[in-house]
């Protein structure tokens, strides 16, 4: 075959090649954005506001609630990922109350991944396509010391005020366990955390810790 044929095929065949990766890089961009929805607001550190107005909550995170320790952090954090931006949403379901809850992604960045590496919220148990990854960057950012697990809100010493050593702790954390106190005298007192994200605290005296409706720990003398 003529060496000149031969090139004006090959050039043909290349501007075919070309042709068709622009239109399918044209196609799954289109595609894309048909998928996404623009964030108008977020509300605390794993709940937004879509154009729609509707409420949604990333899925296996909790974040802290905004006055407690790490909430406006974990806010923060997420209105820098996706306020007046368009988000992919991936895997919606409704949670108990009827909200929905979803995966998020802001062009190829997971939201909900970001977050749970941050250490600002904690892993939230749930199944989704991403649950292994999910729940191993969260145990990540525990062992690091990250966020909400760095000595900011998680304490066994009241370093903002020595003076202070009662610790107030949540028997079921997020549940509606008991409240417990805990004095020196205590035999768990030395392995008893203060999670301030989850709203335990310190207290100076007895009084002040039962008028915040705790009771003293059954280990006190």
């Amino acid at each position: 075959m003529n060496k000149g044929i031969v090139h004006v095929i090959l050039g043909v065949l290349l501007a075919i090649s070309v042709s068709l990766n622009v239109y399918l890089g044209y196609t799954v961009n289109r595609q894309k954005k048909a998928n996404t929805v623009k964030v108008i607001g977020v509300i605390d550190g794993d709940t937004i506001v879509l154009e729609n107005k509707t409420r949604l909550r990333l899925r296996q995170l909790d974040a802290p609630e905004t006055e407690l320790c790490g909430g406006a952090q974990a806010k923060e954090l997420l209105s820098s990922y996706v306020q007046d931006k368009l988000v992919r949403i991936e895997e919606q379901i409704p949670d108990q109350t009827g909200r929905a809850m979803a995966l998020l992604s802001v062009d190829d960045s997971a939201v909900n991944e970001q977050m749970l590496a941050s250490g600002w919220v904690r892993y939230h148990s749930d199944t989704t396509s991403q649950t292994l990854r999910l729940k191993e960057v969260s145990q990540n950012a525990k062992v690091e010391k990250k966020g909400i697990y760095s000595e900011l809100c998680l304490q066994t010493i009241n370093t903002e005020n020595p003076k202070c050593i009662i610790k107030g702790n949540l028997e079921n954390k997020r549940t509606s366990g008991r409240k417990l106190y805990y004095l020196p005298n205590c035999a768990q007192y030395k392995f008893v955390q203060i999670e301030k994200d989850l709203g335990e605290q310190w207290f100076c005296t007895e009084k002040e810790a039962s008028t915040a409706g705790y009771i003293k720990a059954g280990t006190c003398k």
